[in-house]
């Protein structure tokens, strides 16, 4: 049940699996309680239990679940370095907005002087 792809996820994966709010909320459940199978988590959100599954594949497929078999249960864990790296990846594109605002700004205020 883990990810088969040896690709580390791109930052819109990361953004796509967050974008939904029964995703956000599985992520923050299985963060603050270190893990959950589908039937608990279903037991804690307004949606059945293969909801819960497909919403925790596209949440796999990002990266930010791992899952563990464990007899007949599978029990899923938050995994947050995905969503760090999309994070710095924000931060550098911030960073370079900002950069070219200020040159904008300096470029306008330089040809307003006298």
């Amino acid at each position: 049940m883990t990810r088969t792809t040896e690709r580390e996820p791109a930052p819109e994966d990361v953004l796509v699996a967050l974008a939904d709010p029964i995703r956000r909320e599985v992520l923050a459940i299985l963060a603050r309680e270190g893990g959950a199978t589908s039937t608990s988590l279903a037991a804690s959100l307004p949606v059945t239990r293969q909801a819960v599954a497909k919403h925790l594949a596209v949440l796999d497929r990002a990266g930010l679940v791992r899952a563990h078999r464990a007899g007949r249960e599978v029990r899923y864990e938050a995994d947050l370095q995905p969503l760090k790296r999309a994070t710095r990846w924000m931060d550098a594109l911030a960073a370079q907005w900002e950069h070219r605002l200020n040159a904008i700004k300096d470029l306008s205020e330089g040809s307003a002087s006298p």
